[in-house]
């Protein structure tokens, strides 16, 4: 199956290469789409050599065909998911923004693609009523979550926040193949 692996601006970004290099141990091909905040936190080389795929990171990344590549990835996609997914990710989802290929691509996603949303945040941010308003737009829209786990945050404090084990995401993400 081929999964589109979103990466945004997290301290739990470095998880995606666990993430990615899982998906493939199972026989699946990934292709990944970062932010570019998320390349201060992992670089695309990282997840291209893993991938073994071209990863985009700004519509410039596209110039390498005459086809759009966001819209390429969207048509071919059999999974769409976002590991670790930021409060401005989500807000931009939810709103139909599309200022770089990581939002582009969602919002050219046929609508039966399963999208998996796993969101990585300070829990403040997680629980703020503007997210919470955000994922219950999505969930309408019919994209799955994983919801964050509770520990240790980057930012010192304890609570809800943390990106979900990557065991989690994988059993979820087959769980939605299964069912296609």
């Amino acid at each position: 199956m081929k999964i589109i692996l979103g990466i945004s601006a997290s301290i739990a970004a470095y998880k995606a290469a666990d993430l990615a290099s899982q998906l493939l141990k199972s026989g699946h091909q990934v292709h990944c789409i970062m932010t570019q905040a998320a390349c201060e936190f992992i670089t695309p080389l990282t997840m291209q050599t893993l991938t073994r795929h071209p990863v985009l990171v700004t519509l410039d990344d596209e110039k390498q065909s005459w086809k759009p590549g966001h819209i390429e990835l969207a048509d071919s996609a059999d999974l769409f998911v976002v590991a670790p997914a930021t409060a401005a990710v989500l807000a931009q989802f939810a709103h139909g923004l599309a200022p770089d290929p990581l939002c582009s691509t969602y919002l050219a996603l046929p609508r039966e693609t399963p999208v998996l949303i796993a969101p990585a945040m300070n829990g403040k941010m997680w629980l703020h009523p503007a997210t919470l308003r955000n994922v219950a737009t999505l969930r309408q829209d019919g994209v799955h979550f994983i919801d964050p786990d509770t520990g240790d945050l980057a930012c010192g404090y304890q609570g809800i926040g943390r990106l979900a084990a990557v065991d989690a995401i994988l059993n979820k993400v087959n769980e939605l193949l299964a069912r296609q």
